[in-house]
């Protein structure tokens, strides 16, 4: 969960907890009594570890005679679950429609930072490696077998690294050099690749080597897009980061990853035993 999620739902549990005390109930136990839920929940959604329903906003308001709330309560926590995008939901028509979206941004941004701590890049990917991590992500969330077309969608991404003025900033940890997608024929034409677009004039590439002294822990992935948007993913979900103070914290983070990365000459040796390991 985004710091920002986690604020937004304490402060709807903080407003929760005055509308619950000024409409009688003294105590969680009591207002759990009369909504019939488990006082655990009362006491989860007030200190914002639990979202609240639209469902449980016109209960709660209910009981609490606050009727004149509901539609503004409603309003912030549809605004909290917009923030937090479950992956289930936008993978619901298959993995290509996800990675079209992603076309318009990547159009509009001049600056990339990008950090991947386990796996290679997507635009950086070969149509190869690309097509063995959608088979994992289309068995994963038992979504329609687009893997095809997400592929080519996710190819054609890497038309921005050839045109405009744009600058791609992209550390990997070492790590992604090992994490095995299709076997080793897969492998030596992905890493083949990176060694390739390390000579693009408008990317740099860094490796974090797994020996390296850390400023910051590795932490998820995430992309940062000019200084407008930041996208982070888990396993459930992907967030959106747009608040100005949070993207300030990703750009400290990636500026620190920086700081224990090798470039050039270390990164393609770094690279290059990665292949030799491969046989």
């Amino acid at each position: 969960m985004s710091k920002e999620v986690r604020q937004l739902r304490e402060a709807l549990g903080a407003r929760l907890r005055i509308l619950r005390k000024d409409g009688g109930f003294a105590s969680g136990r009591a207002f759990a009594a009369a909504t019939k839920w488990q006082e655990s929940k009362v006491s989860r959604i007030e200190n914002g570890r639990q979202s609240a329903s639209e469902q449980d906003i016109r209960l709660w308001c209910e009981k609490a005679d606050a009727q004149d709330q509901v539609e503004d309560l409603i309003a912030t926590v549809r605004h909290i679950e917009e923030l937090w995008l479950e992956w289930r939901r936008q993978l619901s028509n298959g993995a290509a429609p996800r990675q079209e979206r992603a076309l318009p941004v990547y159009a509009k941004t001049k600056v990339f930072r990008i950090w991947h701590p386990t796996v290679v890049w997507g635009t950086l990917q070969t149509a190869e490696y690309a097509a063995e991590t959608f088979k994992q992500v289309i068995d994963y969330y038992e979504i329609p077998d687009d893997a095809e077309s997400a592929v080519a969608k996710r190819l054609e991404r890497q038309q921005y690294l050839y045109r405009g003025d744009r600058m791609f900033h992209v550390l990997l940890a070492e790590q992604a050099l090992y994490t095995h997608f299709g076997g080793p024929d897969v492998m030596r034409g992905q890493l083949d690749r990176l060694l390739a677009v390390m000579t693009l004039p408008r990317l740099s590439l860094g490796i974090v080597p797994k020996r390296a002294e850390m400023r910051i822990w590795p932490g998820n992935s995430f992309s940062m897009f000019d200084s407008k948007l930041v996208l982070v993913e888990t396993y459930s979900a992907e967030f959106s980061v747009t608040q100005p103070r949070e993207i300030a914290l990703y750009a400290k983070a990636f500026d620190l990853l920086k700081t224990s990365a090798v470039y050039g000459r270390a990164a393609r040796g770094l690279i290059r035993s990665a292949l030799e390991g491969l046989g």
